[in-house]
């Protein structure tokens, strides 16, 4: 899996400048569901394997104008006690563009810092994160396959002593839908590699799910999740989520 992402993280950037120049075909629009990040805490040493933590997620989409939506999130990680809210706001500004500002708060309680660290930390106070963020994600159809790649520029407000900081988040995905019993599901698989202001490249994401519809403006989200971060254990997520959308 390291020797996947360190290769990956180099196939990223080439792969966002493909997608810049492969825009051809018709563009696959895409639930593009954001899991929350937690924090990096200092590394107190090795010990304590990878922390398992399912989480559930819910997402209301309405829209707007014509090439505007409005998406309400609501995130709960398990095993770490930590709930997110999320507001995005897409604006389809080309056929195969969409920029979205949103913003993001959640809270870690200290008995969920104290699970990150690779041993047992000693917090004793919660952490709270304002996020303000905005993205660029462009995507297009290669025979039914859908891709789509992102870059997104993050700034963080950190609770005291921490400084506040800016991060970059390059993301690749790809979908395909497929007919199962007269309804259409959509597995997928995304690659994400966070750069950091003050830490460089330190932390990664590989994340495969299908989406299935339970009707025409509902559907759920089964997926795994597995990430690592310079300081923290690794997490694997297994998330459930609920898309609803009101068009």
């Amino acid at each position: 899996m390291r020797a996947f992402t360190r290769f990956a993280r180099y196939l990223v950037p080439g792969a966002l400048v493909v997608c810049l120049m492969s825009l051809a075909a018709p563009c696959a629009a895409q639930e593009n569901v954001d899991p929350p990040t937690v924090p990096v805490v200092p590394d107190v040493g090795d010990g304590r394997g990878s922390l398992f933590a399912p989480s559930g997620w819910l997402v209301l989409s309405k829209p707007v104008q014509k090439q505007i939506d409005l998406k309400l999130y609501g995130f709960y990680i398990g095993r770490l006690d930590t709930p997110v809210a999320q507001v995005d706001v897409p604006i389809r500004t080309t056929k195969f563009l969409t920029v979205t500002p949103s913003y993001m708060y959640y809270s870690v309680p200290a008995s969920g810092l104290n699970k990150l660290p690779p041993q047992q930390g000693g917090f004793t106070d919660s952490y709270d994160e304002h996020q303000f963020r905005i993205d660029g994600t462009l995507a297009f159809a290669v025979r039914k396959f859908e891709i789509s790649g992102r870059n997104m520029y993050v700034r963080r407000f950190r609770s005291a002593p921490a400084n506040d900081t800016n991060r970059y988040r390059g993301k690749i995905s790809i979908a395909h839908p497929l007919a199962v019993q007269g309804r259409i599901w959509k597995p997928f698989a995304a690659y994400e590699t966070y750069f950091e202001q003050e830490g460089g490249w330190n932390r990664e994401r590989v994340w495969t799910g299908v989406t299935l519809p339970l009707n025409k403006r509902v559907f759920f989200q089964p997926s795994y999740m597995w990430e690592t971060s310079h300081g923290s254990r690794t997490v694997d997520y297994v998330l459930f989520g609920l898309i609803v959308n009101t068009r």
